[in-house]
Parts: C-alpha cells; structure tokens; sequence
C-alpha cells in the first residue's frame, strides 16, 4: 500500500483501529501495523499507538489534495496549468519537472510532493524537505528568446511569491536579492531557476519554490541559518498546504505567461518595495572576494546596485551570496 493511502486515513489526527484500517485498505492488521512502523520510522511522523485504541498521528497531518488545489485556483492558473502532479516522494521536483520536459511535457507542468529526498538550494546545498511540512513546487515553461528573455525572472517570481503570501495573509515578507524569501530576517522561502535548451533561442525553464509552511524543528537542525514558517508567522491562522500551493499557482502562472512580452521593468518597482537591504549596507561575497557598499536596489535586468567608494557597481546573477554588513 502506499503510505499516503494509510496517511489519509490518520490524517485528522484521531484514533484509527488497526481492524477498521485493515478493512478499509483490504489488508490483514498485521500489514497495518509494519506499515504505520515503516512509515513513522521514513518519514520521521509521530505516530502513537494505543491497545484498545489504534494509531493516529499526533497533532494531525496536512497533505496536499489536487481537488483542494483546482478548487483554489482562479481562472487565468487554471486556463494556464496543462498537469499538475503530486507525488508522494521524489528526488527533487525541479529534476523531476526537467526529466518530463526531455519526455516532451507542455509548458504549465506543474510538479510538487510531500517530501524531497535531495531538494536543492543554490549552490548545490539542500534544501531540508521533511514529509507533508512545507511547498515544494516546479513549474516549467517555454521560452522563444533564449537566456535573454529571463533576466530577471527569479526576482519576478520573488515578487509573485509575496503576492501570494500577502494574498494568505502572511505579513511583513521582504526579498533578498538575488532570490530568497524572508520574514523578519529569517529565511521563509527561496527560488531557484533551472534551463534547458538554446540560450540564444527556443528553451524551457524551471522555476522551483521551496516555502517553509510548518517546519518540525526537530527535523529542521541541519539547517544552518536563520529560518521560519508560515505557521509560526500566523499561528492558528494558518493555511492548509493546499491552499498555499493554490496560492503561489495564481501568481506564478500568470506571470510565467506575460513574463518574455513585460520583462522584468513591469515588476522592478513592487521589488524595489519589497527589497530586505534596500538602502542598507552589505556585503557582497563572491566566492573570490568580498565587496562592501550599500545597497541601492536593482535595475532593469535585475541587477544589483552596489554603491561603493568607487562608484555604484552593477552586479549581475551568478554564485554571490549577500547579507548585513556591520
């Protein structure tokens, strides 16, 4: 059986009898009871069991539902979306959205999961992916003009990102260039933009979005910076995981579409507004060195604007890390 098939039964949190699971998933309550085992002990869930009483999952588990996400989504996502797939587990939903792009899928794929087994941040460093706690989600589109036409794309999505939050009623969210989502300096959420094809013509994007929604902290110690989640920004107010996806749907899609004609200048000034270190100094590290200035925003390709001794430098996207300078 598969372990979402059991999870939807225990997902209110409630006790379940083993004998009533056996019979509603047609399997001795033997099976049950090495199932609720296997997947307590893989997905890390805390399930209790009580004799006389059954199982059931502590505090209740919120999974994704595709007829929740559909019913969610506004006309102008919905016209836009060709699939929307969910899986159970996967390696990471960007690879996943790249592998079904090579097999010839359509623009408005949309790839998200309970759980990444080797979620991906830049630089090749995880991305922290427990089981039924946060967004995982790719989207791929196609684009006719090659790399040209995607400056300032993974600033766009930022921008739609907070849309959607705002939409949710999550306050106070800011972008920190080139692509993180933060609340209060700490990390909500990030982007990360992968291509495929001519870089002079035809080729097909990417655009992931990790999004911190009701993150364990037990399962979160190996990340190594300031973090946090939707659920601890809007305690009770919290929205379900649906609700979330559908969200950041309604935003990006419509986006993804518009983005090759608008250009990022149609989005530069609600970035501007949103920017966590506009005006502030800051530290540029590049890997090779270090530069100081303040911060002044970002041009029209979504350049950053560093204002040093020198002058204000143009710093364009690649492996630069930025934060507070003292």
């Amino acid at each position: 059986m598969a372990a979402t098939t059991l999870l939807n039964l225990l997902a209110d949190g409630e006790f379940c009898s083993g004998q009533s699971l056996a019979d509603a998933l047609g399997v001795s309550r033997t099976a049950v009871w090495k199932q609720v085992n296997k997947i307590a002990a893989d997905l890390g869930l805390d399930i209790e069991t009580v004799r006389g009483r059954g199982y059931r999952i502590v505090g209740g588990i919120d999974l994704l539902n595709k007829a929740a996400v559909r019913a969610q989504l506004a006309a102008p996502a919905r016209s836009l979306m060709s699939e929307l797939v969910i899986h159970e587990a996967v390696d990471s939903t960007n690879s996943d959205a790249l592998r079904r792009a090579r097999l010839g899928a359509v623009p408005g794929l949309v790839c998200t999961a309970e759980q990444q087994t080797a979620g991906r941040g830049r630089r090749g460093r995880e991305w922290v992916s427990p089981f039924a706690s946060n967004i995982y989600l790719s989207v791929l589109w196609q684009y006719e003009q090659g790399a040209a036409a995607l400056e300032g794309l993974s600033l766009a999505v930022g921008v739609a990102v907070a849309r959607a939050l705002e939409a949710l009623s999550v306050p106070d969210v800011r972008l920190k260039w080139p692509n993180d989502v933060l609340h209060n300096g700490a990390k909500l959420g990030g982007i990360l933009l992968e291509m495929e094809g001519d870089a002079a013509g035809p080729c097909k994007v990417v655009v992931g979005i990790g999004l911190n929604v009701a993150m364990s902290r037990k399962l979160a110690l190996g990340i190594d910076q300031a973090w946090t989640d939707i659920a601890s920004i809007v305690g009770d107010a919290a929205p379900a995981r649906s609700h979330v996806l559908a969200a950041l749907l309604n935003e990006l899609l419509p986006l993804l579409s518009a983005f090759e004609a608008r250009g990022f200048a149609g989005y530069r000034s609600h970035w501007q507004g949103l920017d966590a270190y506009g005006g502030q100094t800051v530290v540029l590290d590049t890997g090779s060195r270090q530069m100081a200035g303040i911060a002044r925003g970002v041009d029209e390709r979504g350049a950053l604007l560093l204002e040093t001794s020198s002058g204000v430098q143009t710093i364009y996207g690649g492996e630069i890390s930025l934060r507070p300078g003292t």
